[in-house]
């Protein structure tokens, strides 16, 4: 009896140990969404929500992808000019502080015309109906923030 105890022991020791060998410490590292995965997540989350035709979908997915492409290529260029600020700071180069700040002014501007366009062209593909849910789904029930995106800071980010 005392054997067979001993044996189950050894054999969940044994197993528990070839488990957490098994396990990996490193995750793999995340590939970014590539734009049209971006805009096919969020015309999938529109379409559930505000019941979209097929001919909305088809429209909403142009318009979509070219924000998500317009914002990719400005979040890069938002990340160089972040630290070519942050290096401006560390060395007191004022006039490069000046010139990165203007550069993000300007970048948050293009970001802010990319979601406004699409809004737009996307406001305009519904009925009185889908606009106002979808009015709706941007502010919230609280009137603020809800469900549209997160802000530069925001989550994800």
């Amino acid at each position: 009896m005392k054997n067979i105890r001993i044996y189950l022991l050894l054999t969940c020791l044994a197993t528990c140990t070839y488990t957490l060998l098994g396990q990996t410490s490193e995750a793999a590292p995340r590939t970014p969404p590539t734009p049209a995965q971006m805009a096919a997540h969020r015309l999938s989350r529109l379409t559930t929500l505000l019941g979209l035709s097929e001919a909305q979908q088809t429209q909403a997915t142009t318009l979509f992808t070219t924000e998500a492409t317009s914002l990719s290529g400005l979040r890069q260029s938002m990340r160089t000019a972040r630290t070519a600020l942050k290096s401006a700071i560390q060395n007191n180069d004022v006039a490069t502080i000046t010139a990165q700040s203007q550069a993000i002014g300007s970048l948050t501007g293009q970001e802010m015309e990319a979601h406004a366009v699409a809004d737009a062209g996307f406001t305009a593909l519904l009925t009185p109906e889908q606009q106002a849910k979808y009015q709706q789904l941007q502010h919230g029930p609280g009137g603020g923030g809800g469900f549209h995106r997160p802000g530069p800071n925001g989550p994800g980010r």
